[in-house]
């Protein structure tokens, strides 16, 4: 059970505008980048990676945007729809781009070194990112800023993926281990989609764990925050 003061909220509040401020702005030169090798290595892994950090940017500009409200309360559930159409995208990319490949409709990559640093890069930030909005996001109780986490979450699971298959497809000339692998975490953005959908990405949406106020006349009032770990 959490305590917090209406300056603490205020300050918590920030802190999830500046998280996915860095969010958007890595995963929008991340997607150039990606994009760009992609087409050059005729990677389809490349290229749903830099599709992929597009969507990242769509989740992220939600919760900013959720946060630019008076009462950000009032817009978790909407917000939380954003972020699990999203999975689905993500999951449905992957999965499409995949089988394309798998069965030789589409080119098989070539090498790609830029792609390898771009990945091996991400497979650092994201992790972090993710870890600094969850913690904030639950300390708040935010199911949408831990919802959007989990989204930064998976990106690092396909960067992961990605890295693995670049590797290996440069070193062994093995052009279907990155598809393999996408289609794993295909699976793991269908189960957060849902759990989003439902509004089971936090233990309770914070519009439903909103106490009565108490405290002084100062403003300096506080509400009861219950959270599931």
């Amino acid at each position: 059970m959490t305590s917090l003061t209406s300056v603490r909220r205020s300050a918590l509040q920030r802190r999830i505008r500046l998280i996915v401020g860095i969010t958007i702005t890595y995963n929008l030169v991340e997607a150039v980048i990606a994009l760009a090798a992609g087409a050059a290595a005729s990677s389809t892994a490349l290229i749903g990676f830099g599709l992929d950090s597009t969507i990242e940017v769509l989740s992220a500009a939600a919760v900013a945007w959720q946060f630019t409200r008076r009462d950000p309360e009032r817009w978790e559930k909407p917000t939380l729809r954003v972020i699990a159409v999203a999975f689905f995208a993500l999951a449905a990319w992957v999965t499409v781009s995949a089988a394309l490949t798998l069965t030789g409709v589409w080119a098989e990559p070539e090498h790609s070194t830029l792609g390898i640093l771009v990945a091996a890069v991400s497979v650092v930030v994201m992790p972090v990112l993710s870890w600094w909005e969850r913690t904030t996001g639950r300390e708040l109780g935010s199911a949408t800023a831990v919802a959007d986490s989990k989204q930064t979450l998976i990106c690092a699971y396909l960067s992961a993926a990605v890295l693995i298959g670049l590797m290996l497809n440069g070193w062994f000339g093995w052009w279907w281990a990155d598809s393999l692998a996408a289609l794993v975490i295909a699976g793991f953005a269908v189960r957060e989609g849902i759990e989003a959908w439902r509004g089971d990405a936090c233990a309770t949406s914070v519009g439903m764990l909103r106490e009565e106020e108490f405290g002084g006349d100062d403003g300096n009032r506080t509400r009861t925050i219950s959270l599931e770990d």
